[in-house]
């Protein structure tokens, strides 16, 4: 299950928004608890993939490792990475999961003509994508 802070949810839609039609990326910031990410904060991290923003994403090394430094400033870990799929659904792509790493949730945003229209989070399992439950709380 992936908890997430309605505030940092909100972010991440908006951010979703301002990049289409190109894909937006980041990482979720936040703790284990139980079977649960919870996500406190979403730290934005710029698209490095120049050749192919339209269906593709990528985080450089650098931005993760600052994502990194600065979860572990505030006392948290990336729990997930999150984007969004222009003019696409909210479903992995086989690109996706060829880049998927266990013990991560993927929230992945649909956009259409501009407005984020949906969502759902994933997670690696047996090297395939199972849905996982979205929480969102205040």
């Amino acid at each position: 299950m992936l908890k997430i802070k309605r505030s940092e949810l909100e972010k991440l839609l908006r951010q979703a928004e301002r990049d289409y039609p190109y894909e937006t990326c980041g990482l979720l910031l936040g703790r284990r608890e139980g079977d649960a990410r919870v996500v406190y904060e979403v730290f934005e991290t710029p698209n490095a993939n120049k050749e192919r923003r339209r269906d593709r994403y990528e985080i450089s090394p650098h931005d993760y490792l600052k994502a990194e430094d600065y979860a572990l400033e505030k006392g948290l870990e990336i729990v997930g990475v999150y984007h969004s799929h222009p003019d696409h659904p909210d479903r992995p792509s086989r690109f996706d999961l060829e880049r998927a790493f266990p013990e991560l949730s993927y929230l992945i945003v649909s956009v259409r003509d501009g407005k984020a229209v949906s969502y759902r989070s994933w997670e690696l399992e047996n090297e395939a994508f199972k849905e996982e439950e979205v929480l969102v709380w205040d």
